[in-house]
């Protein structure tokens, strides 16, 4: 059954960026099927504590929208879903999606938990790493990926599902008051017709453990960015407490390993910035100094990219008023110590022309964002251009910087290339603009 009409638009990708994007066109009347891979909209941006250069809380911005996303009576939000195929052209395309099983009624569930509480798959039967806590934290077999998840309903894991593996357990049924959890669901595909298609898949971390020299996945106290982010957050999984996760010690050393992964041509690297990780260090470096004010922090950078509004002030704020020590070198080697789980950091002191050891008790990579590995599938069901490094291509980046050389889809947000929160968005409702110029037939050839 063919779902929408040419008046409708769909918007592919549920983080910030989408998000605008569906709001803009949803205000303006047309309706709007907003189509996420996971199981809530929200993004990479739902995971971080504050932003930069304002330093404000980051959900505190973004769930209002997530919410108003949610209730808008113009927005159809389908999570757990991806594109598969298009037919027709602009104006008039027919979208095949793929919807995979929840395995409960969003219509019935309430989010109230109880399921969530009674699933026996936690530790220690079995740990399940939870994804939002970057596998800091852990979840049960069936749970609700965060608290300001939008929609707020749970889901179930077919991976660690005591049921659906073995066909035993039915506690989550049986408790569930609302009767929402549905083991009878199977992948459905939908047919969407709409005018316009707007992409907004975002981007995807680096896996940090290809650059072998840092020992990322190896040593205890070695972590991403965004574990780090998730540390200090209040929602995290030590309620905002920053400790080490070797021994759960306060650390009084802490390092910052800016471009690993990035700007470097070795096989499996990204060659170029990912424009936002020298801010994010800077911010994340000052959370680190309000939450311990004893604690000494070092960036190490190749080079300070603070090219946007407010940015460089906030260079000088870390340094001036909270004594972040930046560091111009690429350290070449990090070493356990065994006895205590501190880390060594090898590097060059590029002033004195002589290598040194320093040691630290937490280190934290900023490694490449990279394009979502999905792009490829994505590009092959729409008939997009991806570039050679896997973001979508544009016709022109001054001129035509969202349409694609599909007329009719547009692209958004950090699909299209690096960027930051701000620009992502205003670059969503440009999109927007350009799908309701071919929804409301003002399109001009040429």
């Amino acid at each position: 059954m063919v779902q929408g009409k040419p008046s409708a638009v769909m918007v592919v990708g549920g983080g910030v960026a989408g998000i605008q994007a569906a709001l803009d066109l949803a205000n303006r009347g047309l309706h709007v099927y907003l189509v996420e891979r996971g199981p809530s909209i929200g993004g990479h941006m739902a995971q971080l504590d504050k932003t930069f250069p304002t330093m404000d809380c980051s959900i505190c911005i973004l769930a209002p929208k997530m919410v108003e996303c949610g209730r808008h009576p113009n927005i159809t939000i389908i999570t757990d879903a991806e594109v598969v195929g298009l037919k027709g052209r602009a104006g008039d395309f027919r979208v095949r999606v793929l919807v995979r099983p929840r395995y409960v009624d969003l219509e019935r569930c309430t989010g109230c938990g109880i399921c969530v509480e009674k699933c026996p798959m936690r530790p220690p039967l079995r740990r399940i790493p939870d994804e939002f806590n970057v596998g800091l934290g852990e979840r049960r077999a069936i749970y609700i990926p965060f608290p300001q998840a939008v929609p707020r309903a749970a889901i179930v894991d077919p991976e660690h599902c005591l049921y659906l593996r073995k066909n035993k357990c039915l506690l989550c049924e049986e408790f569930c008051q609302a009767e929402a959890v549905d083991f009878s669901q199977q992948p459905r595909e939908l047919e969407l017709h709409v005018g316009a298609i707007v992409i907004a898949t975002g981007f995807e971390f680096l896996d940090a453990s290809i650059v072998a020299e840092y020992g990322y996945g190896r040593y205890k106290n070695v972590l991403t960015s965004l574990e780090l982010e998730r540390l200090v957050c209040a929602s995290g999984p030590t309620g905002g407490e920053l400790v080490r996760p070797s021994d759960g010690k306060k650390p009084e050393r802490i390092a910052f390993i800016q471009c690993v992964g990035s700007r470097s041509t070795r096989p499996g690297h990204a060659p170029y910035c990912s424009a936002v990780c020298c801010m994010y260090a800077t911010k994340e470096a000052i959370l680190i100094k309000e939450h311990e004010p004893e604690c000494e922090v070092t960036i190490f950078y190749m080079d300070l990219r603070a090219f946007g509004k407010g940015f460089q002030e906030l260079v000088t704020r870390a340094k001036e008023e909270y004594g972040i020590r930046y560091v111009r070198a690429r350290p070449s080697r990090l070493i356990e110590d065994p006895g205590t789980g501190d880390v060594i950091v090898r590097y060059e002191d590029t002033e004195a022309l002589e290598l040194r050891d320093e040691r630290f008790d937490l280190v934290v990579l900023c490694p490449a964002l990279v394009p979502c590995r999905d792009n490829v599938k994505l590009a092959k069901a729409l008939g997009l251009e991806l570039d050679e490094h896997g973001f979508f291509g544009v016709l022109d980046p001054l001129l035509a910087p969202v349409d694609t050389n599909v007329p009719g889809i547009f692209v958004c947000g950090y699909c299209t290339g690096p960027k930051d929160i701000s620009e992502s968005v205003y670059q969503a409702s440009c999109a927007a603009e350009r799908a309701m110029e071919v929804v409301f037939g003002r399109e001009v050839e040429g």
